[in-house]
């Protein structure tokens, strides 16, 4: 009586290989998905572990002439850890594999903030942790005064309610305007000589992986891996025109866990800034990195560590996940 059940065991086992092998899949390799924006745009999105995952989803938002790229060491760590979560890494509109806009006044933080919204409902995520990487935590801070809900913790990436000018002109001088390398190991000789003043201490292997995030093949050549016009953002910034200071939407995040990472060599994120930062939020952790400026790498195994440990916190804060 025994023998006909054996072909519904081996077919029960084929079937529950099969399903084990598709979510293994998932939680693997990342995976890129597109999401259309209300106006028409489709936005590349990173996306890491497990859809189901019972801790909180974490959210990766690069900065202004930054890509996913990023968030290459950081993210399959978090959706890896302890407390195994899904991870997503947007391209922001211009960015990336995301398609470019064709009015570039589009490249602003009200409409980006609402490029982040959309993407979020797309793939059924309600409350995350953000890591906000220098623009990217604008749009948190942003998210958090308009969408609180949403906030289970707060990363801010070498950014503040504050953002000194010193900074800014640093970055107008050079977004849009790099020069075009004929190889990867020339623009790795080009971000040196730029930036060597922010990151005295960087090997010639991570010139190069910079100069691999930084410039694309298009073409035959390489090219930014940004739309050039972001440059026209940045016009209008200068010691008259600075940017008005954020500490409301800073505020918006005193009810969840804040962690601050700081380049030491910053001039984005003064310390003066991180003072007034931690009378605002006292709980707020800071973790300064040292021989590195704005923005510091998310790499080397003790900040990745701290930022694991600083989602398991988020966790513990929400009551357990998502």
């Amino acid at each position: 009586m025994r023998e006909p059940f054996v072909g519904h065991e081996r077919n029960f086992a084929q079937t529950l290989g099969a399903i084990m092998q598709n979510h293994n899949k998932e939680g693997g390799d990342p995976r890129s998905v597109f999401v259309t924006t209300q106006d028409g745009l489709r936005l590349h999105v990173r996306d890491y572990g497990w859809r189901n995952a019972s801790a909180l989803p974490a959210v990766c938002l690069p900065g202004l002439a930054r890509t996913v790229a990023d968030f290459d060491t950081l993210a399959p760590a978090l959706a890896s850890g302890r407390s195994p979560r899904r991870v997503i890494a947007i391209d922001s509109r211009g960015r990336g594999q995301s398609e470019y806009d064709k009015n570039a006044e589009n490249y602003n933080v009200v409409t980006e903030l609402g490029d982040v919204i959309t993407v979020l409902s797309s793939l059924g995520i309600g409350k995350a942790i953000f890591i906000g990487s220098s623009r990217g935590g604008i749009l948190t801070m942003l998210l958090a005064a308009a969408r609180p809900e949403m906030i289970a913790g707060a990363l801010l990436h070498d950014i503040g309610p504050v953002i000194d000018l010193k900074g800014l002109a640093r970055i107008k001088s050079y977004v849009g305007k790099l020069p075009q390398p004929c190889s990867f190991d020339e623009g790795a000789d080009i971000l040196h000589r730029l930036f060597s003043a922010q990151f005295p201490r960087l090997t010639t292997e991570a010139w190069r992986a910079a100069a691999r995030r930084t410039w694309k093949i298009s073409g035959g050549a390489l090219t930014p891996t940004y739309d050039v016009r972001l440059a026209e953002t940045l016009v209008a910034i200068d010691a008259e025109h600075p940017l008005p200071p954020m500490w409301e939407q800073f505020d918006a995040l005193a009810s969840v866990p804040v962690l601050v990472i700081r380049g030491a060599l910053s001039d984005l994120l003064s310390a003066e800034t991180i003072a007034e930062m931690k009378k605002h939020h006292p709980a707020m952790r800071v973790i300064e990195v040292a021989d590195e400026g704005h923005v510091p790498l998310l790499a080397g195994d003790d900040l990745i560590n701290a930022i694991v440990d600083f989602a398991a916190e988020c966790d513990r804060a929400a009551g357990g996940g998502a």
